[in-house]
């Protein structure tokens, strides 16, 4: 649900990555596909369901399967230098997870994990790829995601080095906003909940730096914060913030 502008729209025009699909894929892997290439390669694998807060995918571990995801978002992160664990991409419906590994036959890169109740089907690695050989148009689908989702992350790694740390948490809050975010008698609440050490991992900071910065985003009353909830009040002030790094 989109609730709010990006911060580039915001900030003297300027088209920025995380303007640019940001967390969300603006169209999901099984969106792409027609819709009989879509019901053969569900048919090839079978229903999984996984809890909340439940590791769907854990990095380093040998690939067995890719997960099309059908109802439930699920977070993707990797261990970060500082200890933490950074915050990649949200994987909802419509998306395929495991990907990666099952095509290089290399191990996972990445931990993907359930925010909510996840419905998903499972296709064991041997029948994905026996399938993509034998159905070029879904292969290509497959490649375009790729490319869009490396593009993407490309242009996002060079912006996010010009930027503060309190630019970065300002810009990850934006991006929930825009995706994840439903708007409630206090403000704009993110339906996904995320630790301090998580944000930090996503920002490239310490949870203590982040943990200073949202309190002073919270006396400000910017946000309000409850653990792993989240309610901005001011996206225009987190706007702001943003455009001071592009001015």
């Amino acid at each position: 649900m989109q609730v709010n502008k990006g911060a580039g729209d915001m900030a003297g025009g300027q088209a920025h990555a995380w303007d640019d699909g940001g967390f969300d894929d603006k169209v999901p892997f099984l969106a792409r596909l027609e819709k009989e290439d879509r019901v053969a390669l569900l048919a090839i694998g079978r229903p999984l369901n996984y809890p909340a807060r439940g590791v769907v995918m854990r990095q380093h571990e040998p690939s067995t399967h890719v997960l099309l995801l059908l109802h439930g978002w699920t977070k993707v992160t990797v261990n970060a230098v500082n200890g933490y664990e950074a915050l990649l991409a949200l994987r909802g419906p419509g998306d395929i997870v495991g990907e990666g590994a099952a095509l290089s036959r290399r191990l996972r890169s990445a931990t993907v994990t359930a925010l909510e109740p996840v419905e998903a089907v499972v296709v064991e690695e041997k029948r994905f790829t026996a399938f993509l050989s034998e159905n070029a148009r879904v292969a290509l689908n497959l490649l375009s995601l790729t490319t869009d989702r490396q593009r993407s992350t490309d242009r996002r790694r060079l912006e996010w080095a010009a930027l503060s740390v309190r630019e970065r948490l300002a810009v990850l809050l934006l991006e929930l906003v825009r995706t994840h975010g439903r708007h409630t008698d206090e403000g704009i609440e993110l339906t996904i909940g995320l630790s301090q050490q998580e944000f930090a991992g996503s920002v490239g900071s310490s949870r203590e730096a982040v943990a200073r910065l949202l309190k002073d985003l919270r006396s400000r009353k910017v946000v309000i914060t409850d653990r792993r909830r989240i309610v901005v009040l001011r996206p225009d002030v987190l706007r702001r913030i943003v455009g001071e790094s592009a001015g």
